[in-house]
């Protein structure tokens, strides 16, 4: 028979290992390093005055000049009245702009300011270099296995 050494809670909590049994649950593990990631992209776009959604939104904006608030809230997986809101806190900044669509008077197309296009290269350049810096454990090949892996479960919402 083999003896197995009884770990106590205080010994648990002192190694960070009280959830160890939901550590093979994928769902879990993926909401601890999301947690990880969106605190330190959070940090990282502070500096340039960016919210994660502003900066996904204005990333949405700057590829695809003319988009719509509702082509953008159907982009990012957002209820189209949050959208509005982080619009107006990209225009308010000088990062967007709202023109009339001309076939559809009640649309606004958005375009980047030459601010925001700067803002957002910059904020990109930033994520990277952190997001290199927390998976420098990963390979490249690794990185692009996740990255697959992750589309595959998103693709389906």
């Amino acid at each position: 028979m083999v003896k197995t050494k009884k770990v106590s809670t205080q010994d648990q909590a002192a190694t960070g290992r009280l959830d160890s049994s939901l550590r093979g649950i994928i769902g879990y593990t993926m909401k601890r390093a999301t947690n990880i990631l969106q605190a330190d992209a959070a940090q990282v776009l502070e500096e340039f005055g960016l919210r994660i959604t502003t900066f996904s939104a204005l990333v949405v904006i700057c590829d695809h000049p003319d988009v719509t608030q509702s082509q953008i809230a159907a982009a990012l997986n957002m209820e189209r009245s949050n959208t509005v809101l982080i619009i107006d806190a990209l225009e308010q900044a000088g990062l967007i702009g709202r023109h009339r669509v001309p076939t559809d008077r009640r649309s606004y197309a958005l375009r980047a300011t030459l601010e925001g296009m700067k803002i957002r290269n910059a904020a990109v350049r930033a994520l990277a270099e952190r997001e290199e810096v927390i998976l420098h454990d990963l390979t490249r090949e690794e990185r692009a296995a996740l990255l697959a892996l992750l589309g595959k479960i998103a693709s389906r919402s």
